[in-house]
């Protein structure tokens, strides 16, 4: 029964057991049920008494002000486990009387949907009115409540794994607080005597393997049986000092360090070695993935902004932390709509956008708001269905640092992959979302324009907007289907690589998946399969209730054999990955300024010369930094046409990384001697400040001779929307050069 998933065992326990017994003869079964009268005459005596020593513990944990609440008189977030539905209701209630608040308490079971768990979660971890959470063990599967610091075990579960299962709700990754975990524990009762020992080995244990212990609890076997066989046996023969003795023995034994150590390399095995080849270049990939990410300050602009257009109110509460006290019902609302994640709470105690900021002493902890919060998602999905036609009507920008005289067409091309799990809509689940930049020439080719290139571009002014439109209405190549030209790049380009990256992390996760599902239903197949035969012999021999166990443990075997062909087919739908066709889902005109400057007839005398010129440099500089990255034993490529926010990708072999990044991304600004000052695109800044391996190359050029300077992490600071470009004094960046 331990093993059975959380739901299945409360569906079991609610249901009435009508074979439960041991009797083979009449005589017996009214022997057993004479007894059975008799303790359930105890039982009622017991609850109509009133008093309840377990309660009692628990009354006084939570009015300990020590323990319960916060230095300003706030009451903590609690969570308490117990194993029954039944004592869950019983302890809600109390509690609920007991703080005067009905609302302050939720719970969590495992008669709920996962929708609905989610939703109290959310609730538990964002509304500062919920304090107490009451669950089964379905909230100690796959759910994190580490906004509590506090728990208390009120039944403690026959499974060990379980204790570790419950406590990793709060103890984990990203935890600021001291966790505490109260275990209550009758231990003049014979279970409370094992698990007393069991504890407090543990406690010893711990200590000695630094916590380690608590990785292996589930493969723990006492005298070869489980800890539920253990106390079954504690209760049955504990009346002697022997069996006392042999408890507490079979206990001590079972966590010697020796054999704890030994489960410990048992558990560290694993299928999936990965060789240092494989380790670097996820490293590397990393280090891409983090100079493109976004800026907190991007997320938080646009969410305040959006927010507010559809009813919501943020309010500051600490530097750059905000409450919500409601969430307008149409945000909520969307979350239904586009049913994926976590779901909308109704309020947020405290929300961030910057993943420092999440936790201050003292203060509530903060959601972050990022890519995939559900409340983002719902808001930003709201915003693109109100505003998609603005996208589909595009805009005109201008580059203000290209001197070429042609304008450009940059497409924005979304790509999607999908398996073959079939959503209740009955369409296909999309598991993978890119948006790419595509610009097309006017003579019909097409190239990649980089991850974020309008963040380089301007709107143009009046005058300027005014001669573009005019030049604009003569160019007939944008009259044709330029769409598919960017949809024909994307295809052959774009959307192969997304499904090969996609299509190979899927499959190792679904192989992975299977063989774990496989090793855990066909063992316990193989085991109703024995279990059935052993009680068919037993019937057999004339055992009164043999039949009727020996029908339930074929039945189970069989549920057990369809459960894994279900989940067998779901992982091989899972492994279909297909491509969905590429969408332009908007598209703007880059006009460069050497074109403006035609069109306005205000070219300057130098303009083409020193384009030129400036050309010459450039390659210059480029040639200089990439011999001598080859020099150091790095390996260089050049990535300048890919516009990335800089213009070469240097991998660092591993025995030259010592503690440092195994690559460096190095942006290269060439210069003629003399020059004082040098121009910083707003997109190679907003990289720079992402990536801690980015350095800015400065090259003085003069003739054939250049000299180098590497400033590493240039750039400290933001900046406004407005700013797409930042002219620096080259003697001020020399300062931190090397």
């Amino acid at each position: 029964d331990d093993d059975l998933p959380q739901e299945e065992l409360e569906a079991t326990e609610e249901q009435v057991i009508d074979q439960a017994t041991a009797a083979s003869t009449i005589k017996e079964l009214e022997a057993e049920i004479a007894i059975l009268k008799r303790l359930e005459h105890q039982a009622n005596q017991v609850r109509t008494s009133g008093e309840d020593r377990k309660w009692d513990e628990l009354s006084k944990l939570l009015q300990d002000n020590e323990h319960m609440h916060a230095e300003g008189g706030s009451r903590e977030k609690l969570i308490i486990f117990t194993e029954h539905r039944d004592t869950l209701r019983y302890l809600t209630d109390k509690i609920r009387s007991l703080l005067g608040r009905e609302e302050a308490v939720v719970t969590i079971h495992g008669g709920l949907l996962r929708d609905e768990r989610r939703k109290i979660e959310e609730q538990f971890k964002q509304d500062k009115d919920v304090r107490i959470l009451v669950a089964t063990d379905a909230a100690g599967e796959g759910i994190n409540l580490q906004r509590a610091h506090l728990m208390i075990n009120y039944d403690l579960p026959w499974n060990p794994n379980r204790l570790e299962q419950r406590f990793g709700r709060i103890h984990r990754i990203g935890q600021t607080e001291v966790c505490h975990l109260w275990n209550l524990v009758a231990v003049e009762t014979r279970e409370g005597m094992v698990y007393q020992r069991l504890l407090e080995k543990l406690e010893q244990e711990r200590e000695t393997l630094k916590g380690k212990v608590f990785d292996i609890l589930g493969k723990l076997r006492f005298d070869n049986k489980s800890l539920r066989e253990l106390l079954i046996e504690a209760i049955r023969h504990n009346n002697s000092a022997e069996a006392r003795a042999y408890l507490q023995r079979v206990v001590d034994d079972s966590l010697d360090r020796d054999v704890l150590r030994g489960l410990l390399d048992e558990h560290a095995l694993t299928g999936e070695i990965m060789d240092a080849s494989r380790v670097d270049a996820i490293r590397l990939e990393m280090e891409r993935m983090e100079a493109h990410k976004l800026q907190p300050h991007f997320i938080e602009s646009f969410f305040k902004a959006a927010f507010k257009s559809l009813g919501g109110r943020l309010y500051l509460r600490e530097a750059e932390r905000y409450e919500i006290t409601a969430v307008p019902y149409e945000v909520r609302n969307r979350d239904m709509l586009i049913g994926f994640g976590e779901p909308v709470g109704k309020k947020y105690e405290r929300v961030c956008f910057d993943k420092s900021l999440c936790h201050v002493p003292g203060k509530p902890v903060a959601d972050l708001l990022v890519p995939g919060h559900p409340l983002l998602n719902a808001t930003l999905d709201l915003v693109r269905e109100q505003h998609a036609g603005l996208m589909k009507q595009g805009t005109i920008f201008v580059d203000r640092n290209d001197p070429g005289t042609q304008a450009r067409l940059l497409c924005y091309i979304e790509d999607a992959i999908q398996d073959g799990k079939v959503l209740p809509t009955g369409q296909k689940r999309v598991i993978s979302k890119n948006l790419h930049f595509v610009e097309i020439s006017p003579d019909g080719s097409a190239q990649s324009a980089g991850y974020a290139p309008y963040l380089d571009y301007e709107a143009p002014t009046g005058k300027e907007l005014a001669a573009v439109r005019a030049h604009l209405a003569d160019q007939q190549w944008l009259a044709g289907d330029v769409e598919r030209l960017a949809m024909h790049h994307a295809i052959l380009h774009i959307v192969p690589q997304h499904l090969e990256k996609v299509r190979d992390r899927k499959h190792r996760l679904v192989d992975k998946t299977l063989r774990a599902v496989k090793e855990r239903l066909k063992a316990e197949i193989q085991y109703w399969d024995f279990r059935a035969a052993e009680l068919a012999e037993r019937e057999a021999a004339g055992k009164y209730n043999a039949r009727l166990n020996a029908q339930m443990a074929r039945r189970r075997a069989e549920e057990l054999a369809g459960r894994l062909q279900k989940r067998k087919a779901e992982l091989e739908a899972e492994r279909q990955i297909t491509a969905l066709p590429p969408v332009v889902t908007g598209g703007a005109i880059v006009v460069p300024q050497g074109l403006l400057h035609q069109l306005l007839g205000t070219v300057p005398a130098a303009f083409t010369a020193d384009a030129e010129a400036r050309h010459r440099v450039e390659l210059a500089a480029m040639e200089a930094v990439m011999a001598h990255e080859r020099s150091l034993g790095h390996k260089p490529k050049d990535v300048s046409a890919q516009n990335k926010g800089y213009d070469i990708e240097s991998v660092i072999p591993r025995h030259l990384q010592g503690e440092g990044q195994p690559l460096r991304l190095i942006e290269v600004k060439g210069r003629a001697a003399g020059a004082t000052t040098v121009t910083v695109t707003r997109n190679e800044i907003m990289t720079g400040l992402n990536s801690p391996g980015y350095i800015l190359a400065l090259v003085e050029v003069d003739g054939e001779q250049t000299q180098l300077h590497y400033v590493p992490q240039p750039f400290t600071e933001d900046l406004d929307f407005a700013v797409t470009s930042v002219n620096y004094d080259i003697q001020r960046l020399l300062e931190g050069a090397v």
